[in-house]
């Protein structure tokens, strides 16, 4: 960076260089060139009185002079000329300051040399019996002024060249120097600082680009102690069930158990903890597609109310066995969804409702349609969650009451699929419990496609 800095500012030195030595140059030849025409109209109306008042004997006596003088009659004709002979000139009645003085009394013109290094400045006069007395000066071009800058210029070019390498040298480390001392751990540390005045939005930039590592960096490493958990409870879920199975069909194959009765309590055992099992392998399936987002989804417009009635209706015989009371209220509320998802909220909700409610409890699933949103609510009179347990009910297989949940079963997935399930619809899941007195969930979905 300093490299291409330093390129830059030694550029645009030798560039302001050479254009203020062209704009010199050129100034200079236009201010010689009106000061050599202002001498050259004073001489011209000074030598045309002399030519009036004293006619050929002015020239007669005429010795040497910077001017080219040339006498001419009205028709072109040469008189006299100072610097050659006036026989062997051709006829000046088409030259251009000739035709401006038999026009209007007075001409001037410039004409460059075939070589381009010479230019002639004529002024003339037309005298009063009709003659016209012309005076030229030689002038050398911009090009000849330009050679001869290039002895001096020449001499100087290595001093310039030298100045110019040191300033851009000093300005291209002082331009990097602040840049090189930033503290890029915190950078709204120099914002103070008026060498940093320029970059300020970067270096707010950086500054929350910082802050946003940091929060993925808190995020990944939380979502990666969740993982670690995670595995760890899936493990230890899954091998309960599996040291169950296998002690029964140890038992069973051994023979020791005679007895018809028997052999039927266990093989009832093996299926219940075959299903147990078969239920957390499809919680954990369903857990981490909704991870993904629920991407490859399905979304269809669907009636929240409806959904609810069904899953309800599959929870009726396991809320009869328990003695509780499941009932849905409400009314229509069709929104934009994943149905398979939602009925996962809604059943995983009331089975919890169920499972925790004691014999004579009651259940009570509401859907409300509103303008902006359905919302579900899942009400129960169970023995409630303490007020320590309500930022935790959340995780995967956290249980607040573990002996109970054993008694009931479960995989401890439930909540955990709720409120995934709700984040795939952008839904808010609320909860209000008091033990004793039992528990009421709330999702709010929005309507929004």
């Amino acid at each position: 960076m300093r490299g291409k800095i330093f390129r830059s500012i030694w550029f645009v030195l030798l560039a302001t260089l050479t254009v203020s030595f062209g704009l010199t140059a050129v100034f200079l030849y236009d201010h010689f060139t009106e000061e050599q025409l202002e001498q050259l109209r004073g001489e011209t109306k000074l030598v045309s009185q002399a030519v009036t008042l004293n006619g050929q004997d002015y020239f007669d006596r005429l010795g040497d002079t910077d001017f080219r003088i040339t006498w001419i009659t009205s028709d072109g004709t040469i008189l006299y000329d100072n610097e050659a002979d006036s026989h062997f000139m051709p006829n000046h009645l088409e030259r251009e300051e000739i035709r401006e003085t038999l026009e209007s009394g007075y001409g001037e013109s410039s004409r460059y040399s075939s070589t381009l290094f010479e230019r002639q400045l004529y002024t003339a006069q037309r005298l009063p019996d009709g003659t016209v007395l012309r005076l030229s000066v030689t002038q050398a071009t911009i090009w000849t002024l330009f050679l001869h800058f290039m002895l001096p210029l020449a001499l100087s070019i290595p001093v310039l060249l030298t100045i110019s390498l040191l300033l851009a040298s000093r300005l291209s480390e002082r331009i990097v120097q602040p840049i090189n001392e930033l503290n890029l751990d915190s950078p709204l540390e120099n914002a103070n600082q008026e060498a940093y005045e320029e970059i300020l939005p970067l270096l707010r930039r950086l500054d929350d680009q910082h802050r946003q590592i940091a929060r993925d960096r808190e995020e990944l490493e939380k979502t990666s102690l969740i993982r670690e958990e995670f595995t760890a409870n899936a493990s230890h879920e899954l091998k309960t069930p599996l040291h169950v199975i296998s002690g029964y069909a140890e038992l069973l194959e051994s023979g020791m158990v005679s007895s018809e009765e028997s052999r039927r309590l266990f093989a009832g055992k093996i299926r219940a903890e075959s299903q147990r099992m078969s239920k957390l392998v499809e919680d954990i399936i369903g857990l981490s597609q909704l991870d993904g987002g629920g991407a490859g989804m399905t979304r269809e417009f669907t009636d929240l109310y409806r959904i609810a009635v069904n899953a309800a209706e599959s929870l009726a015989t396991a809320a009869s066995d328990a003695g509780v009371t499941l009932k849905v209220e409400g009314e229509s509320a069709v929104m934009y969804g994943v149905p398979q998802v939602l009925y996962s909220i809604i059943y995983n909700l009331c089975s919890n409702a169920v499972h925790y409610s004691n014999s004579g409890g009651r259940v009570l699933v509401t859907v409300r349609d509103y303008r902006d949103k359905a919302e579900l609510t899942v009400a129960d009179n169970g023995i409630g969650i303490p007020a320590e347990d309500l930022d935790r009910i959340f995780e995967r297989f956290y249980r607040v009451d573990k002996s109970h949940s054993k008694e009931v079963g479960g995989t401890g997935l439930g909540l955990s699929i709720v409120k995934h399930a709700a984040m795939v619809h952008g839904a808010q899941v609320g909860v209000e419990s008091e033990l004793g007195k039992g528990s009421v969930f709330t999702v709010s979905f929005p309507k929004q496609a």
